[in-house]
């Protein structure tokens, strides 16, 4: 049966048979990037968008890593088509590309790099000559304005028939709502009900994560289905809405399980990721944008990912997808950025890519689950022995930056990435990966200055790491490109101390008033998902039974609460309060005092010894720490020198530093 895709529309450029894998690249649209501003020597950029259509044959050994690949429609070759949205800016002039193309695996649809590398640094990608691209890779994504999507086939029993499984969705919301879409935190595709899935589903409602589930009878709620049309065709996967009547609580978590069919065969994504940079990189002809007298341009490939698209790459490389189909490396580096100690949804049946886990939002979907470390460690439960940098037959594995907030190892099990699972023992961690984190940060990077408080008991966490993360991409591509080791790894270890228990009183927070410590936080469970998960990677116990427990531990606390261990920005080296990793909700959204998803605290310093006194607060004032301004200017300033000394931070970034410090003047004068 020939797969159908939906028609798609200029300047097609067509691929060579003897290139299988990328068949057609449609450049839909060429212009001018940012009106043709030039950027430094690099000088003007342009924008390329369109679509990207593939083909895998599963023939290939390489292939045979997509999950039911060998259920889906195949085309008249035998193959299977999909296809994707990509935009590439890359300089007019293709001779001022500094060599390294830094493809961004997108998250939920979104670009996060901008964000992070030029924020605060404007153009600082453009001014350093990296040529950007961004692919569609996730099903679940629907056709919207600026989101990158994918068209994945869906997978089908072997008469043709709909392949059918049970499913798990989970929906939580911050006020008071008579609906809501079961995907991820908003409006994305879901697998389709079947007939007995809208009659037989179940519905569960608790108000915490380790409550008993309660069952909502049938009657009182129903799920509502909304097809999803792309350019006049169906799109694969419909929206589903579960409406509760009386509404839905805020923070409460409503878990609905029910039959569904048609499973996209969402390992495509992966592949997709795979060859549309191996194409870029390898390909010597004009089929390729980037080819100048018969080379490409790209000389060398990283992939970057933050948060969700983190664990993707986590994931590509643990699933062997950084060998090309003729066994080529893709990325030479790779930057996975506030993953935690994950993996994902993204390679199963019915995988759900947009998943994630914490402590209490969506603990049990498949996220947080072995391997953990990119060196060998060994599973306790099943006695396996695995390592994210996975068996590559014939290409070596990529330098990896691991790259973390503080705020993973509350939210997203951050410490598994460097101990054992069990969190008794320091990991070794392999020649080819750096570890970096960055202490009294949350996993979003904060703006310098503290804002109002939002859904979290304090103030989120305000500290900007996004200068480490500027000087950590350069560092980075000069190893791959020339052999100049990056700057040690800084993270908390087991044997020096700075790596505890979270509990308060083994972790040394201090007992600051009107300041609750956690008394949660996000710990995977080893979960039983039935007989067919480890093998074939298809759940069949939904929701997953608990038959163990991974262990995490914490950064330990210094007396300021302030963490050890880690790499310090100067704000943080140099405080004028406590820059926590964790806050907890806010009775006002439910749930109070469980975690805050992947959010930290400020919570400020007195200004005199009198006022800490007066309010028992344990912590040292600001001018019992600090003469004057001038004084803690100075230290700022200082701890900012030694940072680029030591290459964690570019020099550029000090006056930056320098304006951001003037910003806590009004801290020093009297109110």
């Amino acid at each position: 049966m020939r797969c159908i895709l939906p028609a798609l529309l200029l300047g097609t450029v067509l691929v060579s048979q003897a290139w299988g894998e990328v068949t057609r690249l449609d450049i839909q649209k060429r212009e001018p990037y940012a009106g043709g501003k030039v950027h430094g020597e690099r000088g003007s950029y342009e924008k390329l968008t369109g679509v990207v259509h593939f083909a895998l044959d599963e023939v290939y050994d390489e292939n045979h890593r997509v999950r039911d690949l060998k259920l889906a429609e195949m085309n008249d070759e035998r193959k299977v088509e999909f296809w994707a949205d990509f935009e590439i800016l890359v300089p007019k002039d293709l001779a001022k590309a500094n060599g390294a193309l830094l493809y961004e695996v997108n998250n939920r649809g979104n670009k996060t790099a901008p964000g992070i590398f030029d924020g605060g640094a404007e153009d600082f990608l453009l001014r350093q000559g990296f040529i950007v691209v961004w692919s569609g890779w996730i099903a679940e994504v629907l056709p919207a304005e600026g989101k990158f999507k994918m068209w994945a086939p869906t997978a089908k029993e072997k008469d043709d028939q709909p392949l059918k499984g049970d499913v798990r969705q989970e929906v939580i919301v911050d006020k008071e709502a008579p609906k809501a879409c079961v995907a991820h935190r908003g409006r994305q595709g879901s697998y389709r009900p079947t007939a007995a899935g809208l009659s037989k589903a179940t519905l569960t409602v608790r108000e915490r994560e380790a409550d008993e589930r309660k069952v909502v009878p049938r009657d009182n709620w129903k799920l509502i289905v909304t097809e999803v049309t792309y350019q006049n065709k169906p799109w694969p996967l419909p929206v589903v809405e579960v409406e509760v009547q009386g509404g839905l609580k805020p923070g409460w978590i409503y878990e609905v399980v029910y039959e569904a069919q048609d499973p996209v065969v969402q390992g495509v994504g992966l592949a997709g990721i795979r060859d549309l940079v191996s194409f870029l990189k390898y390909e010597t002809n004009k089929r390729n944008p980037l080819v100048v007298s018969g080379k490409s341009v790209a000389t060398r490939a990283h992939g970057f990912g933050t948060s969700q698209s983190g664990r993707c790459l986590r994931q590509f490389l643990h699933d062997g997808f950084n060998e090309d189909e003729h066994r080529r490396r893709v990325f030479d580096g790779v930057i996975s950025h506030v993953a935690g100690g994950g993996l994902g949804s993204f390679n199963h049946r019915f995988a759900s890519p947009t998943r994630t886990n914490g402590q209490h939002d969506e603990h049990d979907f498949p996220a947080d689950y072995f391997p953990f470390t990119y060196g060998d460690s060994r599973d306790p439960f099943t006695e396996k022995t695995d390592r994210i940098l996975g068996h590559y037959r014939t290409v070596d594995a990529p330098k990896v930056f691991h790259t973390q907030s503080s705020s993973e190892y509350w939210h997203r099990s951050g410490s598994l990435v460097h101990t054992d699972p069990l969190g008794k023992e320091d990991a070794e961690i392999p020649a080819s990966v750096r570890l970096y984190t960055f202490g009294g940060t949350q996993h979003g990077a904060g703006s310098g200055v503290p804002g109002p408080r939002g859904a979290g008991q304090h103030p989120t966490c305000p500290a900007d790491y996004r200068p480490f993360m500027r000087a950590l991409l350069l560092a980075l591509d000069a190893w791959v490109k020339d052999g100049t080791e990056p700057p040690p790894s800084v993270y908390p270890k087991i044997a020096d101390g700075s790596l505890v228990p979270w509990q308060q009183d083994k972790s040394g927070w201090p007992a600051i008033p009107g300041v609750n410590y956690p008394k949660v936080i996000q710990q995977p469970d080893f979960l039983y998902r039935g007989p067919q998960w480890q093998t074939e990677m298809i759940a069949t116990v939904e929701p997953p039974e608990v038959r163990g427990q991974y262990g995490v531990r914490v950064p330990a606390y210094g007396p300021d609460g302030n963490e050890k261990g880690t790499l310090l920005l100067p704000a943080v080296k140099v405080p004028v309060a406590t820059y926590a990793s964790w806050n907890l909700r806010h009775a006002s959204i439910g749930a109070e005092g469980e975690l805050l998803s992947l959010q930290g605290s400020y919570i400020p310093f007195l200004r005199t010894k009198e006022d800490r006194i007066a309010a028992k607060d344990p912590r040292p004032a600001l001018l019992e720490r600090y003469r004057d301004f001038a004084d803690y200017q100075q230290q700022y300033l200082a701890a900012a020198e030694e940072l680029v000394a030591a290459r964690y931070l570019l020099v550029e970034e000090l006056p930056r530093l320098k304006a951001l410090c003037e910003k806590f003047r009004s801290d020093f004068e009297v109110k």
